[in-house]
């Protein structure tokens, strides 16, 4: 397997230890509720960059411009988050991506091979890395009090909205962290291969 980024074929040794399922009303549930816990502190540095100045925000010219870019830049980043994702398993794999929307979740995936585990954590974290950078710069630099308040909030949005994705990181970072661990990426659902131990290690 050195050098190598997937197999085409899952190898005749391996064996399914671990799914992860999105779409699966449960777990999509909880992860919605994981991404909700980022944006608590989010809201409240946004609230305390705004307080006392609510009144004079509203009221300065530009607000309602804001507001609407604020929800483009929120739409076009859900959509830039899965293309980075698309972007970083292309670059490793060269092979076809597959894009779509669920209830629970948008996804990009690469159903057709079995990465391994250092590609899946590569694309894995591309967008949490490239996002948090970009937001948390927005958040420091902006001195419109508006405009950084809504960068702290897009911040704690993304974090939240990585929470699969990091969910996914914890364990291979955790529990498989065998190279030669293997994922299948579908989009909406992640299974996760290992090697099939031998009689002798198994006693």
């Amino acid at each position: 397997m050195e050098g190598k980024t997937f197999e085409r074929e899952l190898p005749a040794d391996y064996e399914a230890a671990l799914t992860i399922d999105a779409g699966n009303k449960k777990l999509g549930l909880l992860m919605n509720l994981a991404a909700a816990v980022p944006l608590i502190p989010a809201l409240l540095a946004a609230a305390r960059i705004l307080r006392g100045r609510l009144t004079e925000v509203v009221q300065e010219g530009g607000f309602l411009g804001k507001w609407l870019g604020f929800l483009a830049v929120l739409l076009v980043y859900i959509v830039l988050h899965e293309l980075v994702h698309g972007a970083a398993y292309y670059a490793l794999t060269r092979r076809r991506l597959t894009f779509g929307l669920k209830l629970t979740c948008a996804y990009c995936g690469v159903p057709d091979i079995y990465t391994y585990r250092r590609t899946a954590l590569i694309s894995l974290l591309a967008p949490f890395t490239v996002f948090t950078i970009l937001f948390g710069l927005a958040a420091a630099l902006l001195t419109d009090p508006l405009l950084r308040a809504m960068a702290v909030v897009l911040l704690g949005l993304h974090v939240g909205g990585c929470a699969g994705d990091l969910y996914d990181t914890l364990l291979f970072l955790t529990r498989f962290r065998d190279p030669a661990t293997l994922m299948r990426d579908t989009g909406p659902a992640q299974t996760i291969f290992v090697k099939q131990q031998s009689p002798s290690k198994l006693q």
